[in-house]
């Protein structure tokens, strides 16, 4: 790994790695998907992997290298492996002995002795003594009765023979119940907001339960190429994390690295070319957390009023998610007055059409790809935010169902009705922060009648003019924080975040503490603007700054600066 990356991660100081990944993992097809065991040995030899995101890898960093560099960061491995399954197929049960023994071959080649067979091929490889493994997960965004029977093969197999392994399991349609679980993987891509709304959603996790992992979790709407406001909604988000440490036993920002010419995924933590390198605020946001760990939460309480609630402006949109269909009689009507009728007789005139196969053909606008997340918009911001949307549409084939956009003011923000998602099992709103899913399902050839309402802040949603929906969007409060402290009781750290438009002067009452020193440190990450960014030209133009806070006691008052993450260190005496 280039030295300059190399130590960007490190600045992070991960306590664990997850690898291979995401869906680079299973592959588009199993001839695609990663097998460890082509990944170690002479690199000249090992076969790489046509990626899911349309490239070739050329494998020259396998399991091995994967490894040893997570002793060099002193972090924790968490190799991802494959569970017999890819995106569009997947090996028989008869046939997966083979898989569930390269789990136990690979745990072997990174904690047997040099005696053992894949201990010796570890040796050969440069590294006698065992790697530090304990933790395993069995395949990545997989789910359904598919996974589950899958991931009870490798959890016998793995448990009778090394019992001290935590294996993570993923949740994709719903947590396996055919066997006991050590930890589950959740993964979150939204907007700012969704993650503010959701910063104490494991406040209430039930303990008894499977610890979590969010395996996966960044702003992925609104948030440019990765600016100021998503790095503030996830930090908001991260004080949950770490207030419910208990619980939430691991979390890793995704993705980390983008070279920008051959950008899949937008956002991405750290940005590179041939020679620079530089972390985005989400990058910082990470290192800041990580940096000031503390060993113990304290109890911490927060006192603030709601923000307003802000309703965005646009237009709307229909899509699909490895689904074909068609749309039409698409209207918007506004006080009383219709301001657009779609007429798909001619052509796409005024769309904006997002991958798939988009034609009009029979007065219809018909969708026949099957990638995710397809998608065509019209309309804009002069449409405001209070309409009613209509149309038909009709499934044609695929996995799910429906994709619906409203006051849509990016066409690649995730605000929308999700009919017959996740498998085609549930229908839920997202990005709105009341997504209260149901169950249902879509049938295919068949017309539906789709309706949506917007007034104010509400949200009511009909099919075949049954309500399914009624949301009303939620305010967005300022301020979010937690508390922790040094193992040996002498540093608090508080980690607070404003992420509203003014500076908030709030009042610290510490309890329990005797003493405060007068004088702290701080760091502070905040810019101008909620969407400045970092660039090649600007690397630190969103990045913390240190400070020295004086005249702290134990009840104090304190700024917080407008759209900024501060970390705050107090000496104490308890």
């Amino acid at each position: 790994m280039r030295g300059d990356l190399a130590e960007m991660i490190a600045g992070m100081k991960p306590s664990f790695v997850r690898f291979p990944g995401g869906c680079f993992v299973e592959g588009d097809r199993l001839a695609d998907a990663v097998r460890w065991k082509e990944t170690i040995g002479d690199v000249a030899q090992r076969r790489g992997n046509w990626c899911i995101w349309g490239y070739q890898t050329t494998g020259g960093f396998g399991a091995h290298e994967f490894f040893q560099w997570c002793e060099d960061l002193n972090a924790e491995p968490l190799y991802v492996i494959n569970c017999g399954m890819a995106h569009k197929d997947h090996v028989p049960m008869d046939r997966m002995g083979e898989y569930v023994q390269d789990a136990l071959d690979l745990i072997e080649y990174a904690r047997g002795p040099e005696t053992s067979p894949w201990g010796a091929q570890r040796a050969a490889n440069g590294h006698p003594a065992p790697f530090k493994m304990n933790y395993l997960q069995i395949g990545n965004e997989n789910g359904g009765p598919l996974y589950h029977e899958r991931y009870a093969l490798f959890h016998d197999a793995i448990k009778a023979k090394y019992p001290d392994l935590k294996l993570v399991a993923c949740v994709w349609g719903g947590v396996p119940k055919n066997r006991p679980l050590d930890i589950v993987d959740e993964h979150y891509y939204a907007t700012p907001q969704f993650f503010m709304q959701r910063a104490g959603m494991y406040d209430k996790y039930d303990r008894n339960g499977p610890k979590v992992y969010v395996g996966e979790y960044a702003v992925t709407q609104g948030c440019g190429k990765g600016n100021l406001i998503a790095a503030l909604g996830e930090a908001a988000y991260m004080t949950g994390l770490e207030a419910n440490a208990d619980h939430v036993v691991m979390a890793s920002y995704a993705p980390l690295f983008t070279n920008p010419p051959w950008e899949r995924w937008n956002p991405n933590a750290i940005h590179f070319d041939q020679a620079r390198c530089f972390g985005t605020p989400s990058y910082h946001v990470q290192a800041m957390f990580a940096n000031h760990r503390g060993d113990v939460v304290c109890p911490s309480e927060l006192t603030v009023g709601e923000g307003d609630v802000e309703v965005p402006q646009g237009g709307i949109g229909v899509g699909t998610w490895q689904t074909q269909a068609e749309f039409k009689d698409i209207k918007v009507e506004k006080d009383g007055k219709v301001i657009f009728a779609s007429d798909f007789s001619k052509d796409l005139k005024g769309w904006r059409l997002h991958g798939g196969q988009w034609k009009a053909v029979d007065g219809v606008l018909r969708q026949t790809g099957d990638q995710e997340n397809v998608r065509a918009f019209i309309g804009d911001a002069s449409w405001g935010s209070e309409y009613i949307l209509s149309l038909k549409a009709r499934k044609l084939g695929g996995r799910e169902g429906f994709l619906v956009s409203f006051q849509s003011q990016d066409d690649h923000e995730k605000r929308w009705w999700n009919i017959g998602g996740w498998g085609n099992s549930r229908h839920a709103l997202e990005g709105v922060g009341d997504e209260n899913p149901v169950n249902g399902r879509i049938e295919e050839n068949r017309w539906y009648d789709i309706r949506i309402e917007l007034k104010g802040a509400g949200i009511a949603c009909y099919l075949d003019g049954q309500r399914v929906h009624s949301a009303t969007q939620k305010p967005m409060r300022p301020l979010y924080a937690v508390a922790s402290r040094t193992a040996d009781g002498k540093e608090l750290i508080l980690k607070v975040v404003n992420a509203g438009g003014k500076p908030l002067e709030t009042a610290l009452d510490l309890r329990g503490v005797r003493h405060v020193q007068a004088q702290g440190k701080a760091w502070t990450l905040t810019s101008a603007s909620n969407g400045d960014e970092n660039s090649f030209e600007q690397p630190r133009k969103v990045a913390p700054q240190e400070s020295a806070p004086a005249n702290l006691s134990a009840r104090c008052s304190y700024t917080f600066p407008a759209r900024s993450l501060t970390v705050l260190r107090l000496g104490i005496e308890r």
